[in-house]
């Protein structure tokens, strides 16, 4: 007997007919002898419809109880969800449960819409194991110090679903989704794109940081630190496919670099078009400027990506980076408002018209030219090159938005990710 969690995504919860399916395919795992803890999302869709209604109502607040309330609108979608599929579980013959995640608790931290999980104490989740009961808790959502309901970020259900697996020590945590795995990139964009069978945790966990919409990046991290076995599959294959052959498909998550791997110098090609590009001109060049400008910038909970700051010129500089789009306006007018006027900088311009597209691959390590490579092939289709960021396995360049998908399949072709590995 495993313990195994099961995550489902909105897609997968986005009709009561596929949470019944949903119910059968647990029931399916349960009655094969494993203990089952399942994490939903909120049915597709119905987050945005929630964050809707806020905005119709209060269109022109942004204060911290804003942050606060939105967590508790948007928090009730996976409450639905928990129920439906508790009850379509007990339509199975199962005795199955549902807990919101104040219930389990699981605690965060304050930081609303955007909250960190600290801790999760399993001992009433264990009981109902033990008495051969179904779990189904909520994904997203958890409760802070101050017993205020907290929501963990778009995608945050994954976080909680290997979070969950990590404080419980699960044997495999598996992330049904609307794709059957980890892809080179994006399928939509290029159709030859493969389904990789394995692939790194350090891998993963760039392509997840670079735009890979696959995981949330957070949940990437925990199963990092905690080495929880991770599998990516779809929950899109018939329910009462053979249990064996299903816990063998999608994309495993490893975390050891196997020869196989050390050979493919880029696995892969992210993208991300949520970007926006800021830049404060005529800085004054001297120590301490990128604390003077980027500290505001964190204090306010904004998180910042790609970082360049241009040679000095009679004692001035222009500092760029970007942000997510959505916190565009936001960082522009702090600022304006605060932040400009104290260092003497001439003005901040802005470009929500960027995308960032990155090459991952730990094969990168030990192969020389691979970002000469990626230039020359962008450089072929005469992309233009605003901002540039490297890690020991990935590289990545600002570009117009215009230009991304372009780019993807010019990168897709040059590292020959087309070819059967």
């Amino acid at each position: 007997m495993a313990l195994i969690v099961h995550k489902y995504g909105g897609t997968s919860m986005g009709s009561t007919e596929r949470i019944k399916n949903v119910a059968k395919r647990v029931a399916k795992w349960h009655r094969a002898g494993h203990q089952m803890v399942v994490v939903p999302s909120a049915m597709s869709g119905e987050t945005n419809r929630l964050l809707g209604l806020a905005k119709d109502v209060a269109p022109s607040v942004h204060s911290a109880q804003y942050q606060r309330e939105l967590d508790m609108i948007a928090s009730t979608g996976e409450q639905v969800s928990v129920g439906l599929l508790a009850l379509a579980l007990q339509a199975e013959g199962l005795e199955a449960v549902s807990y919101a995640g104040w219930q389990v608790p699981v605690r965060t931290d304050s930081a609303f819409t955007k909250a960190r999980i600290e801790s999760i104490d399993d001992v009433r989740v264990r009981a109902d194991l033990a008495a051969g009961k179904v779990v189904v808790i909520t994904g997203f959502q958890g409760i802070d110090p101050e017993g205020h309901i907290t929501t963990l970020g778009r995608g945050g259900s994954d976080t909680s679903a290997v979070a969950v697996a990590a404080a419980m020590k699960a044997d495999e945590c598996l992330i049904y989704t609307d794709v059957d795995g980890v892809y080179t990139t994006d399928p939509r964009i290029v159709p030859d794109a493969r389904r990789l069978h394995t692939i790194s945790f350090e891998e993963m966990l760039e392509m997840a940081s670079l735009g890979s919409k696959v995981l949330q990046i957070r949940s990437v991290e925990f199963a990092g630190k905690y080495k929880v076995p991770l599998r990516v599959l779809s929950s899109f294959t018939p329910w009462d496919i053979d249990l064996e052959e299903e816990a063998k498909s999608g994309t495993l998550i490893t975390f050891e670099e196997d020869e196989k791997m050390e050979q493919a110098v880029v696995s892969g090609i992210a993208f991300n078009r949520d970007e926006a590009k800021i830049t404060v001109m005529g800085v004054p060049d001297k120590p301490g400027i990128a604390y003077q400008i980027l500290g505001g910038v964190a204090e306010a909970n904004i998180d910042v990506d790609v970082i360049i700051q241009n040679v000095s010129h009679e004692g001035k500089t222009d500092f760029s980076f970007t942000v997510h789009r959505n916190d565009y306006a936001r960082t522009v007018d702090l600022l304006n408002s605060q932040i400009v006027p104290q260092l003497g900088a001439e003005k901040v311009t802005g470009d929500t018209k960027i995308c960032k597209v990155s090459i991952v691959g730990i094969g990168m390590r030990s192969h020389a030219g691979v970002a000469a490579k990626m230039f020359r092939a962008l450089s072929e289709e005469g992309i233009n090159i605003q901002m540039i960021t490297t890690s020991e396995i990935k590289t990545s360049v600002v570009i117009d938005e215009k230009y991304m998908e372009l780019a993807v399949r010019a990168l897709h072709k040059a590292f020959d990710l087309d070819q059967a590995a």
